[in-house]
């Protein structure tokens, strides 16, 4: 048996519908476009890399949900493994301020790194790499830590 809905629950119902699947379209279509057309993917440039490292760091280093939702599945193992050093900072404690240096990207190898710098109540400030993927087709993410860049 049918039941009869009320007018205006089948138009938004219907509307709800639509809107759905126009949304859909329109975010596959730009990506579909590009890969038929052989354009180079979409990547996040040097301005947002430099935006997502200090939201991730912030002043003390990153909390728990950026550890646990902007970080690359490697590099998240890594960091569970050593439990007496953050893989993260470079350090065994939180610095007392960072600062996120220039970025560099490599468009073509589709990764982007800046210094960042620990400052510490004492002793000199650290400096060590951080990599983040640049696939602006998924949510950006810190991806690789070398806290030897000197070496």
């Amino acid at each position: 048996m049918i039941r009869k809905a009320s007018r205006a629950v089948t138009v938004s119902a219907l509307c709800a519908a639509l809107l759905g699947g126009g949304l859909t379209l329109a975010a596959s279509a730009p990506a579909a476009t590009a890969a038929s057309e052989g354009k180079a993917p979409a990547r996040y440039n040097a301005e947002q890399v430099h935006h997502f490292l200090q939201g991730f760091y912030g002043n003390h280093g990153p909390r728990q949900w950026e550890r646990d939702n902007m970080v690359g599945d490697e590099l998240k193992k890594r960091a569970e493994k050593n439990k007496k050093y953050d893989v993260l900072l470079c350090a065994q404690n939180n610095p007392r301020d960072i600062a996120i240096g220039k970025v560099t990207t490599a468009q073509s190898a589709g990764v982007g790194w800046a210094t960042v710098t620990t400052k510490w109540n004492r002793g000199p400030d650290q400096h060590f790499l951080a990599y983040v993927g640049l696939d602006a087709s998924k949510p950006i993410k810190l991806t690789q830590i070398d806290c030897s860049p000197g070496s």
